[in-house]
């Protein structure tokens, strides 16, 4: 196996080039979402994905919402998030009387257009009108690059709301993706959430977008999620990467990339304690790029360390 030795990254805590703050962006997914009908004097939660979409940290600074049906989860702020990392943030409905209502939440930001804001809106019903729906958050789910051969898992979370659902079977678009683990026929509760993972394994190389689903009682079966992976053969090149250490750090993360300014995702599956990394999932005439961050005993991640970019002959 031919080995490619890009230039070794430069310390961990080193600053990316910084761009200007019209750079930054906080985007969520979805922007708008509808939590359907809710039995009065119940609760249902969700989750809206918050990306830092830009190459600069930005800070959440607060938080708010309108009316009383809906609220906040447990969101302790200001939040930090480094370039491409996302974060669930948890709202609830909670109706106190029928009928349809909406509200907007606001986050406040330190970047140049700081406002965002998210559409959010409910049914309240009586027990007799209530009727089971299922969701699934978050909205999408991208796998990112798999070698093929290989697999990859991401979890999502299944929501009952009014009744409880009884999930009869599952189901997906492409033979690439799959639901394990969930042993079927599986009743959740009225308000309850369960885990559900979904795995990716490319059978060829390319971009697989396709849908997994969810076969229930629920008024709106199926439920739908929509997944995107791409396969990536493995050939003959690998890439070296070695660092600098740091001295608080108990381990290691390793992050790939398209572009140099990002998005990056993570490629090693556990933490790792040296301070080298080889990379075999390359494919021919590639470019990469790789940044690592560090990792220190509680758990807290350094911002990332300086682009390397790796060329992959053909």
């Amino acid at each position: 196996m031919r080995s490619l030795l890009p230039a070794v990254l430069a310390a961990l805590l080193s600053s990316l080039v910084s761009v200007s703050a019209s750079a930054q962006r906080l985007e969520c997914v979805p922007c708008t979402y509808d939590f359907g009908n809710v039995i009065t004097g119940t609760s249902v939660s969700s989750s809206i994905q918050l990306t830092n979409a830009s190459t600069q940290a930005l800070t959440i600074l607060s938080k708010s919402e309108e009316g009383s049906a809906f609220s906040f989860g447990n969101f302790p702020l200001p939040v930090t998030l480094e370039s491409w990392v996302s974060v669930e943030l948890p709202v609830i409905f909670a109706p106190t009387a029928t009928g349809y209502t909406a509200a907007t939440l606001t986050l406040i930001s330190n970047t140049s257009n700081p406002i965002l804001t998210i559409d959010v809106a409910g049914t309240g019903t009586s027990t007799a009108a209530a009727s089971p729906q299922l969701k699934i958050s978050p909205a999408k789910l991208n796998f990112g690059s798999v070698t093929v051969g290989s697999n990859t898992s991401l979890q999502a979370t299944l929501t009952a709301s009014n009744a409880a659902v009884t999930i009869s079977s599952d189901r997906s678009t492409s033979s690439e993706f799959a639901i394990v683990g969930l042993n079927l026929p599986l009743t959740i509760p009225a308000g309850k959430s369960i885990p559900v993972t979904i795995q990716f394994t490319p059978g060829s190389s390319g971009a697989d977008p396709a849908k997994v689903g969810f076969i229930s009682n629920a008024t709106d079966s199926p439920t739908l999620e929509p997944v995107t992976g791409t396969g990536t053969a493995q050939g003959s090149y690998s890439v070296s990467l070695s660092w600098s250490g740091d001295a608080t750090a108990v381990g290691y993360n390793v992050l790939r990339g398209k572009a140099a300014a990002g998005p990056f995702h993570q490629i090693n599956t556990a933490l790792d304690s040296t301070t080298d990394y080889t990379d075999a999932t390359v494919a021919a005439g590639a470019t990469y790029y790789y940044v690592t961050t560090a990792v220190n005993a509680q758990g807290e991640q350094s911002s990332y360390s300086n682009v390397t970019e790796a060329v992959i002959p053909n």
